[in-house]
């Protein structure tokens, strides 16, 4: 696919989305969001497609929103609402109800929308020289694009509140000792490294990942009792998966299994 704002590239059941506005550190438009919006698309209903990397061009991932597209006159007021409701909220979501491991490459700094864009996908490697920078409150606002949801998860309440009311640059390898990522590779070797797990990812049984994926987002909110219930009822519908047959029949022929994503 061609596109003005975004690269797309598919290879080896592998679709690679970079965002390419380097000169603005890849910030955010809504031309922008549109390309990702139906690139994103693409790769959810695309069978051939079963892992997904989004990265960033140039020495940022993602700087956020790009506030020269909101250009107003002095005085003049902007729902802000309008615009998360229309572009940010559908992308996170795109993201974290993909039914494919979606593995992020932060090659940079990746601040604000950027930030809270990265940490919702599954996979989180970050180049030795990235900076994650929750820097909303400069501007009076809130931690948007799941940032309220995703921080406290993953560095709790106390580390939560801090990044987002102080605005401190956590470092790949702080972000790491915190549990806001999974990984930190030199600058160098980031994306051989991600897209190597990729097309790793690309040959497994990618449909459990979905459900893996779909049971970890509900036992946010579930009880013990209900969690309980949908893994007895997502392992149902798992075990009826042809990448269930195929893994067992592998294993008793001690062969390596074929799998394809059913």
């Amino acid at each position: 696919m061609s596109y003005q704002h975004i690269l797309y590239v598919v290879d080896q059941g592998v679709a690679c989305l970079t965002l390419n506005r380097p000169d603005s550190l890849n910030s955010f438009t809504a031309a922008m969001h549109g390309e990702v919006a139906e690139a994103l698309t693409l790769a959810a209903e695309d069978a051939e497609i079963r892992a997904v990397v989004i990265t960033g061009a140039g020495r940022g991932f993602c700087a956020g929103q790009d506030l020269n597209d909101r250009n107003v006159a002095p005085g003049e007021r902007i729902d802000l609402g309008d615009s998360v409701e229309k572009f940010y909220n559908p992308l996170i979501k795109r993201i974290t109800e993909m039914e494919k491991p979606v593995i992020c490459a932060v090659n940079g700094v990746a601040a604000g929308a950027g930030a809270n864009i990265a940490l919702a996908c599954d996979l989180v490697f970050a180049a030795r020289s990235a900076k994650f920078v929750e820097s909303f409150a400069m501007l009076g606002l809130i931690p948007d694009s799941g940032g309220t949801w995703h921080l406290p998860r993953l560095v709790g309440m106390a580390r939560a509140k801090g990044m987002a009311m102080l605005m401190p640059k956590i470092s790949a390898e702080q972000a790491k000792d915190w549990g806001l990522i999974w990984e930190v590779v030199d600058d160098d070797a980031l994306m051989d490294t991600v897209m190597t797990l990729a097309v790793h990812l690309a040959t497994q049984p990618t449909l459990g990942f979905a459900f893996t994926k779909k049971a970890f987002a509900a036992s946010m909110t579930n009880s013990l009792n209900d969690q309980l219930e949908l893994e007895k009822s997502l392992m149902r519908t798992a075990g009826f998966t042809e990448d269930y047959a195929e893994g067992v029949k592998a294993f008793l022929e001690k062969r390596k299994p074929e799998y394809k994503g059913r």
